[in-house]
């Protein structure tokens, strides 16, 4: 399961310690699949009590990185009266698995738990112990986000849609997908049922479907938009990393026959090929692909708020 590190310009975990929460996202997620699958096996999770059970599952509860540390030492000292530890910190976060039903079979239960640990991956890229940001609730269903995360390994780092903060000015760019080897500047065509795309320098491109033509924009102009910001930020941080560009449609074709030698074009003539090379990649997390992770995040934009500070202008306020 790929990890999410950026979500457009939410303030993510990430960003705090990207060389802590990579492995330990890793490491915590097999942990709580061993231990959900171990009830599963014993029947624990069989339906009682109206047909629903809850399983907490408290994430990051064994050990905070040093910098979550001294941020909710300051908030402790910050917020007088908080006493439990629970309200101190959002790092130990109850995970609440409401079943309806058991799962049959131990693909069903994959299924759940690859489902409630997307929901947390968007908890996680989208606050810190002490800030948040107001995420748009159409991301819990976005299927290219869900594609991103649960079709890659763990080992691949992605940042959906991100918001570089480019001379004071906000830019979103394509999604940027970073294995341990490559950094992947992705973005996908109009996926139509054997649609067909023609591409071409120009700025507008033709996309056919049952014979009926209309204008898209051109997505390479994004793409390498991209890339370029991701070299200029790699340059300068020292990242010495291969960036390829990768235009994607899965339902149907894309003509370019003369399309530059440094885009990769992935139809559904060739996307499994393409697919499966990268989901095959077995390396671990390099240390390299964390500083080239930490280097594009110092430029991203992001949007947060405390809501220890709300708390105290509202209570202020009454």
């Amino acid at each position: 399961m790929g990890q999410l590190i950026k979500l457009q310009d939410y303030i993510s975990r990430y960003e705090l310690d990207m060389y802590h929460y990579p492995s330990e996202f890793i490491r915590l997620k097999r942990k709580q699949w061993e231990r959900m699958k171990h009830v599963w096996e014993t029947g624990q999770l069989a339906p009682q009590m109206e047909s629903r059970v809850h399983e907490s599952w408290k994430w990051l509860e064994e050990g905070p990185s040093f910098f979550d540390k001294i941020k909710r030492i300051w908030k402790r000292e910050k917020v007088k009266d908080v006493t439990d530890e629970n309200e101190q910190s959002q790092e130990e976060e109850d995970f609440m698995f409401s079943i309806p039903s058991e799962p049959r079979t131990i693909e069903e239960l994959k299924i759940l738990f690859l489902e409630k640990l997307f929901q947390l991956q968007i908890r996680w890229a989208s606050s810190t112990l002490t800030e948040e940001s107001v995420i748009d609730p159409k991301y819990y269903y976005d299927a290219y986000l869900k594609y991103f995360l649960q079709r890659f390994p763990d080992t691949y780092l992605c940042m959906y849609r991100p918001v570089f903060l480019l001379k004071k000015a906000p830019v979103e760019l394509n999604t940027i997908l970073i294995s341990p080897t490559t950094t992947w500047c992705v973005a996908f065509t109009q996926e139509r049922k054997n649609n067909i795309i023609v591409g071409s320098a120009e700025r507008f491109w033709t996309e056919i479907v049952d014979n009926v033509e209309r204008k898209i924009v051109n997505p390479m102009i994004s793409l390498h938009r991209t890339e370029k910001v991701v070299q200029t930020i790699y340059k300068q941080f020292s990242v010495d990393m291969p960036i390829k560009k990768v235009l994607i449609n899965r339902e149907g074709y894309i003509d370019y026959r003369y399309a530059p030698s440094d885009f990769d074009i992935v139809d559904r003539r060739h996307y499994e090929i393409w697919f499966m090379s990268l989901r095959q990649l077995t390396m671990p997390l390099k240390h390299t692909q964390l500083k080239a992770a930490q280097s594009l995040l110092t430029y991203c934009d992001t949007r947060y708020y405390d809501p220890l500070v709300i708390e105290e202008i509202e209570e202020a306020d009454e």
